[in-house]
């Protein structure tokens, strides 16, 4: 998928109009539907400040990855990366557990 479906589908996702997210990047609503046809591409400040409004990561927007990570999962993993290593240790260590025991139920289920 490229950045312009994929700018479609999470804008039409999270209900936000061409011209409410043209607001919050500071653009004026024709544009984002030129990003959308892909007409034309944003620049990497551009594209960063959709990604930011729309609350995705600029990977999704772009193609890079497939996992669409919202604001809440980036932000956990921003403050476990402030962490010391041994207590990003413990919580990795208590995430995979948890992680491991929902696949088993899921498989079980």
């Amino acid at each position: 998928m490229l950045f312009g479906e994929r700018l479609l589908s999470t804008r039409k996702k999270k209900k936000i109009s061409q011209d409410e997210l043209a607001k919050r990047i500071g653009a004026h609503a024709p544009i984002i539907g030129r990003y959308e046809r892909e007409e034309v591409k944003p620049s990497v400040e551009i594209a960063t400040k959709i990604a930011e409004a729309l609350e995705v990561s600029l990977d999704y927007l772009t193609g890079i990855s497939d996992i669409e990570l919202d604001k809440n999962v980036t932000d956990v993993i921003t403050s476990l990366q402030k962490l010391n290593p041994e207590d990003q240790q413990h919580i990795l260590t208590t995430i995979n557990a948890l992680i491991r025991d929902a696949k088993a139920r899921n498989t079980y289920a």
